[in-house]
């Protein structure tokens, strides 16, 4: 006699059976071909001879609102404050259970319901998981207090960016639009999910969806039991809250799975702030982005700065707000050097100061010189190699490429090119990768018409001058806005734009990742051993470090 245990949950892919935490002995798992689920076996030793349930009972995971758990967040889930699963026997009987984590299974025993409900058909019970090492997510207790969830929903709005239109708009139209619906739904999700972790208690659910219908009382649905259950319904496990909060895991779990995989550190992961200065938040936070927004001052916008520095990485961290932080934050076009101050409140002053003291005595002449061993000669790479080589003081060069200094940072990335991404992808050339690193763009011509013709491409230079090796004016490209460079060198230039992925939060664009990457860890020492690194990578480091030059 076995128990079979039914997770559905689409298209699985378990290298190990999930329930490591539970004191149960595995047999079997084996994926049926032909259905979207596992089926796991379990010795009935623990369960069938416990409680006298049928040779067979079919086991379906599900959270404490009914809805039925992916795999990708059941560890997770296992580990919140509960979890609720439903045994039936095969003709539709129901047993309530209790198992406490870590228990063994002698210590399994029937709860007062099932010894009176006893095995009558169609009682609806459930078999309960209690973590007893971690009470990080507590269900609110007692009954829902509908001013508590109208100031927990207000509040959320009015810390997120967007959240105040919504308001605006309902005050003047006494209703709002499905776009506005929408973007609340995922400004109230967002803010679930940041309070309450990804797996939020059903109670919790419920207060969101009250406090929408308390604070926008035309929103609220006369003909259903509670008014809100078109949010959220803690019995079917729809509404609008649920199917966002459902997205969101979903998503979360992929990306956690892809950075496993990837190995990715860089640009986009959450880093502690590495700095003593005071943070604001609340309305304290919300005043300082006004006061910038209006003011002049660079030395009280650049202490503002600092002083929001970690609520606008909670910002950039955040997909639904991250393209709106050069509006939240407008200062970053007008006021140069506040991406160098966020890179150094991220990694410190120490790491900020190492491509402008190591490239132009260090890897520069080293990279000239493993170019000139090893590259093949070209055109473009023989007019970058003669670039890099001249000294002119006196403003006379004998080639059309770049200066000297990005000539040789150019002639980085023809040692680091694109690689091939995908089987049908075609391998881009370096010399087409470098219109992904930088433009020029002769002085007098349009910036406004430059940005509207450009994708939404990642960070990228901009040089303006009266020629390519000559240019005057640097700007980093971002999101079709352009923000000055604090130093008007190419070095310098480049040192900035790099510093910009992690000040944004920005990917670095997959043609250009074997170049950074070695940027990020051989020059500004970020994430070693922690990044994926190609063996290119490693054997350039490796020539450049033991080049004598």
């Amino acid at each position: 006699m076995r128990i079979t245990l039914n997770l559905h949950c689409g298209s699985l892919n378990w290298p190990h059976p999930p329930f490591d935490s539970w004191s149960i002995a595995w047999d079997t798992v084996s994926q049926l071909q032909q259905q979207s689920y596992f089926v796991v076996k379990i010795s009935p030793f623990y369960v069938l001879a416990k409680f006298n349930l049928a040779d067979s009972a079919s086991l379906r995971l599900k959270d404490s609102s009914n809805v039925e758990v992916d795999s990708d967040i059941f560890d997770e889930l296992l580990k919140s404050s509960g979890v609720f699963l439903k045994a039936e026997e095969c003709n539709g009987t129901h047993t309530e259970v209790t198992f406490l984590e870590g228990s063994s299974s002698s210590d399994w025993s029937p709860s007062p319901s099932c010894a009176s409900q006893g095995s009558s058909s169609g009682s609806d019970s459930t078999l309960i998981l209690e973590s007893t090492k971690t009470r990080r997510r507590q269900l609110i207790e007692g009954p829902l207090d509908g001013n508590v969830a109208t100031d927990n929903v207000r509040a959320a709005l009015c810390s997120k960016p967007g959240g105040k239109e919504i308001l605006e708009e309902y005050e003047k139209t006494s209703t709002i639009s499905d776009v506005t619906r929408r973007k609340m739904v995922n400004i109230l999700v967002a803010d679930m999910v940041e309070s309450h972790g990804r797996v939020p208690p059903v109670n919790v659910r419920n207060l969101y969806a009250l406090g929408i219908t308390t604070l926008f009382p035309k929103l609220s649905d006369p003909d259903s039991k509670n008014g809100y259950e078109h949010f959220y319904d803690h019995q079917s496990g729809f509404g609008y809250l649920a199917w966002r909060l459902k997205t969101v895991q979903r998503t979360s779990a992929q990306d956690r799975k892809k950075s496993k995989t990837t190995f990715q550190e860089g640009p986009k992961t959450p880093r502690n702030i590495h700095s003593n200065e005071k943070q604001l938040t609340g309305d304290e936070c919300r005043e300082a982005i006004s006061v910038m927004k209006h003011s002049s001052d660079t030395i009280l916008v650049k202490n503002k700065m600092k002083a929001t520095f970690q609520h606008r990485q909670r910002v950039i961290q955040d997909p639904d707000s991250a393209s709106t932080v050069l509006d939240l934050f407008p200062r970053f076009l007008d006021t140069p050097g506040l991406i160098d101050q966020d890179f150094s409140m991220i990694f410190g002053e120490e790491v900020s100061v190492k491509f402008l003291s190591k490239w132009p005595t260090f890897f520069k002449p080293r990279v000239i010189a493993d170019c000139c061993k090893n590259l093949t000669p070209s055109l473009h790479v023989d007019e970058l190699l003669l670039s890099a080589q001249q000294e002119s003081d006196d403003g006379v060069w004998h080639s059309e490429e770049w200066d000297s200094e990005m000539a040789a940072i150019l002639l980085l990335l023809h040692l680091l090119p694109p690689t091939v991404k995908g089987k049908k992808g075609g391998k881009m050339s370096a010399s087409e990768a470098t219109r992904r690193l930088i433009e020029f763009m002769k002085v007098g011509s349009s910036v406004e018409t430059f940005l509207k013709e450009t994708g939404p491409n990642q960070p990228f230079l901009l040089g303006v001058g009266e020629r390519s090796n000559c240019i005057q004016d640097f700007y980093i490209i971002l999101d079709q806005k352009a923000i000055p460079c604090r130093m008007q060198t190419p070095v310098a230039a480049f040192d900035e734009l790099f510093k910009a992925h992690y000040a944004f939060a920005v990917s670095y664009d997959d043609a250009l990742s074997s170049f950074f990457i070695f940027i990020q860890t051989t020059v500004y020492g970020i994430d070693v051993d922690k990044v994926k690194e190609s063996p290119r990578v490693k054997e350039i480091r490796a020539r450049l470090l033991h080049c004598e030059v």
